[in-house]
């Protein structure tokens, strides 16, 4: 017989089944613990490349999000009584927000706000007789709203000033809250009075038009102060665009009145300068400069007021240099004013060229109520007699040509009381009860002869 081959003596390694009878292929260990760990490093492999992806999907959607959010907005703006007003959105806990009206107050350092909005953002207030302050619940901590779509951090601060039981955070206003100097400053900004838009971004967002100069910013607050000229001397003049009166201290104003006599003058608030906040409105003295050159702007016949010293002492400790007076956006209605707080420097960018008849207003002077109303506090002189005869101190404005005044912010009222000189207005006042009607006249205070004379002609025509 013959011997078998070789060959037909090797035997092939059979294919390993596992416990269920899957052949798990040949030339596999047919250990069961081994297959079992294989099967766990594959599965925790796949697991982790989930994470991975997961986790950048996750860091994606949040650039993204991030990336969506505006480095600037631009909003309208309701200029009341010469302060900027915007609408503002309140954060509330549930996610969602409400909107409210914000005074844009860049010479104000304090954070502001009244009683229903502190009670919106989750603050504690405490009140001490007329005087209320919040406190946020993380001392430290910024506060936000919104800004279009913009989120806008405010100043971190142990107080807020809240008034006690006022709607609005200042008199005749409708603004519950303001933007102050200590949140503006880190943003640039553009108040466009000729368009009435405001627009807030990013440092190095915007892009600024207009003669530029430089501006001294307090570091600690963000308040401006200009290199100025006036009569042809050097001094350092504030810049608020939050407020429509410009002042200048008491020892210049009275310099400069007696140097200079023919200059228009007046005693008592009217038009633009009142703002019922303080009781001694009918008694400021109201004066046009010739000529003031404030950075690189030249301005012409400038109304101004006196600045007492108690408020000169708070301008100057709040500036932390002395200040010689305070120029607001009554003076600067036709331009469009830019602020860099980033590189110090402010952009004067004129929009129009038309100048505006303020002080042609019926002259009287008026304290808004706590929530409503309008009282007569003074009623100003004109060629030496009363401008609106007929009226009382005490007497309450009702209506003006039949338009009802109660609920009126105090710009609006001043809308309704402006006009060219000669026209009349009727006047519904309220004494004792009792209701009667004033025909009062619009008068062009604080213009000199000439002016007077051109304003005449102007009626005429009309």
């Amino acid at each position: 017989m013959r011997a078998p081959d070789r060959g037909a003596l090797v035997r092939r390694p059979e294919s390993c089944q596992d416990a269920h009878g899957v052949v798990t292929g040949e030339g596999r260990s047919c250990d069961p613990l081994q297959s079992t760990r294989y099967n766990l490093l594959m599965r925790f492999t796949a697991a982790l490349v989930v994470l991975v992806v997961l986790i950048i999907n996750s860091a994606v959607l949040s650039q993204n999000a991030a990336s969506s959010e505006p480095k600037s907005v631009t909003v309208p703006i309701t200029i009341d009584q010469g302060r900027v007003v915007i609408d503002v959105a309140i954060p509330l806990s549930d996610g969602t927000t409400e909107s409210v009206r914000g005074w844009v107050d860049n010479g104000n350092p304090d954070l502001a706000m009244n009683r229903r909005v502190a009670g919106l953002m989750g603050l504690g207030v405490n009140c001490n007789g007329q005087i209320c302050s919040g406190t946020p619940k993380s001392p430290g901590v910024s506060l936000e709203v919104g800004i279009g779509e913009m989120k806008i951090l405010l100043p971190p601060m142990k107080q807020i000033k809240i008034p006690v039981s006022a709607p609005a955070i200042a008199p005749g206003m409708s603004a519950e809250i303001n933007i102050p100097s200590t949140a503006l400053r880190n943003y640039d900004v553009l108040i466009d009075f000729p368009d009435h838009k405001f627009t807030i971004g990013q440092p190095g967002s915007l892009r600024f038009n207009g003669v530029k100069s430089k501006m001294l910013v307090n570091a600690n607050n963000g308040l401006i102060q200009m290199p100025s000229k006036i009569d042809n001397k050097n001094y350092d003049v504030g810049l608020d665009v939050g407020s429509s009166i410009s002042f200048l201290s008491e020892e210049l104003f009275d310099k400069l009145s007696n140097t200079h006599p023919n200059w228009p003058h007046m005693s008592g608030a009217v038009g633009p300068f009142n703002t019922g906040e303080f009781g001694d409105e009918p008694r400021w003295k109201l004066m046009r400069v010739d000529r003031v050159q404030f950075g690189p702007l030249f301005l012409t016949d400038v109304a101004v007021a006196d600045l007492p010293m108690d408020r000169r002492a708070l301008v100057e400790e709040r500036a932390s240099i002395p200040a010689a007076g305070v120029l607001s956006s009554e003076a600067l209605m036709n331009y469009r004013v830019g602020l860099d707080y980033t590189h110090s420097t402010v952009y004067f960018d004129i929009g129009r060229t038309s100048r505006f008849p303020d002080f042609d207003v019926v002259g009287l002077i008026l304290r808004p109520g706590l929530e409503t109303g309008f009282t007569i506090i003074a009623v100003a002189d004109f060629d030496g007699k009363t401008s609106v005869p007929g009226v009382q101190v005490g007497d309450d404005l009702v209506a003006v040509d039949d338009i009802p005044v109660p609920d009126s912010t105090l710009g609006q009222v001043w809308s309704l009381l402006e006009g060219f000189p000669g026209q009349e207005r009727k006047l519904t006042i309220e004494r004792a009860g009792k209701q009667f009607t004033v025909v009062a006249k619009v008068q062009h205070f604080l213009g000199d002869a000439s002016d007077k004379d051109e304003a005449r002609g102007k009626l005429k025509k009309n």
